[in-house]
């Protein structure tokens, strides 16, 4: 039976906050102002220090669950210009390569992330230098500070590393553009910062269903099964970072792809079981669902795949490469319509890349933090992870 999201508890600030009992909402709603404490956190904590102020041989960043997006974020931005290769790692072991020439970034809220935790350790064994990110009394810091690395603090009281994302990400994008890898500098940051404004203002809970774009984009999500595509790079960042927002907040299992090389596997989940034609009929245009099925004699309906796609901002110049993406961007949508796909898309605004990309991760966060509210659940509380954790404690 295909989940029912309750518009009315969407359109109830009570009821809203009653659902979300650590505040989820209002966390996000503080994106830029992480952004702006994180910038005086790090230039307090020494950031122009990392690796001695020299360019490092490469950049090794250690980042998984809530943060993971940090490093694809940091990968994504280096890689157009940066003269030193920049990598991801999530776990041990560390790559043999790593050593006194290298810089390892390590991000855990808590700074108790095993991951990270046993990357930086390794690190600070062999040498390397040290940027660390995390709470300030944590076995993180801990490693950092025996190593003589920057460790950058995070502020107290944030309880999730999904609602703390931009407390994390902004000491690590500083880093790198003090290190010469990029170009996204303090002035860069305030812009991102204002774009998370305008979005937490357009998404805020008082905001109607039909007018808050988050919220239209919850309802549109709640009967599918959620496939989320970039159009490139930048949106192949933002889609992973829904999916993992749907599944770990919203409860709703989601994949993701980027284009050009996702295409074909999702193109073909359009001829299976969860599109309109149910699988009968490959490459057949299919109609749509029948408005008159009766759900006590033809049984209940099931969830219908849902095509969410990220697409950038238009090009200032465009090129043949930037025409033969939107192209096949264009072609994909229209099969997934013809296919009875339900299809939703939410267009970056213009803007460095950085910028762009905070708009795309905000609206998606919202939406998926109103949809699990919507499905009556609470967005920060899940207690088969918290079973999990019972099963797997020491």
């Amino acid at each position: 039976m295909a989940p029912y999201v309750d518009e009315a508890i969407l359109n109830d600030p009570d009821l809203i906050a009653e659902r979300d009992s650590r505040d989820t909402l209002v966390a996000l709603a503080t994106a830029g102002a992480q952004v702006r404490q994180a910038i005086t956190m790090s230039r307090e904590a020494g950031i122009e220090r990392v690796a001695g102020g020299d360019r490092p041989r490469s950049v090794l960043v250690a980042s998984l669950g809530g943060s993971a997006v940090v490093a694809n974020v940091l990968e994504l931005l280096a890689e157009p210009g940066s003269p030193v290769p920049v990598t991801v790692r999530r776990n041990l072991p560390l790559p043999g390569w790593v050593g006194p020439l290298d810089l390892v970034v390590a991000v855990s809220l808590s700074g108790r992330a095993p991951g990270p935790l046993a990357v930086a350790a390794e690190a600070a064994r062999r040498g390397a230098s040290l940027l660390t990110v995390g709470a300030a009394d944590s076995p993180l810091a801990e490693v950092c500070a025996r190593a003589r690395g920057v460790h950058i603090a995070v502020a107290r009281g944030a309880t999730s590393s999904r609602a703390a994302l931009w407390s994390l990400l902004t000491p690590v994008v500083l880093a790198a553009h003090e290190l010469g890898l990029l170009e996204a500098g303090e002035s860069v940051l305030f812009e991102t910062a204002d774009r998370l404004d305008l979005h937490a203002e357009a998404c805020r809970p008082r905001s109607e269903s039909f007018v808050n774009p988050a919220k239209i984009l919850a309802i549109q999500l709640a009967e599918t099964i959620p496939v989320v595509l970039g159009d490139g790079p930048l949106n192949g960042v933002a889609a992973s970072r829904a999916a993992s927002m749907l599944s770990r907040t919203a409860r709703i299992p989601a994949t993701y792809g980027e284009l050009p090389d996702a295409a074909s596997q999702i193109v073909a989940s359009f001829d299976g079981p969860f599109t309109a034609g149910g699988g009968r009929g490959a490459g057949v245009r299919e109609s749509a669902p029948d408005i008159f099925a009766d759900p006590f004699l033809d049984g209940p309906a099931q969830p219908r795949l849902g095509l969410l796609m990220l697409r950038d901002a238009p090009p200032t110049t465009p090129s043949r490469e930037t025409d033969e993406a939107e192209a096949l961007t264009d072609a994909v949508l229209q099969t997934a319509y013809d296919a009875g796909v339900r299809v939703s898309t939410v267009v970056a605004e213009p803007g460095h890349p950085l910028v762009r990309l905070a708009g795309q991760i905000a609206q998606t966060d919202f939406a998926a933090t109103y949809l699990a509210i919507g499905l009556g659940l609470d967005p920060a509380v899940s207690p088969h992870v918290a079973d999990l954790r019972d099963r797997t404690r020491g």
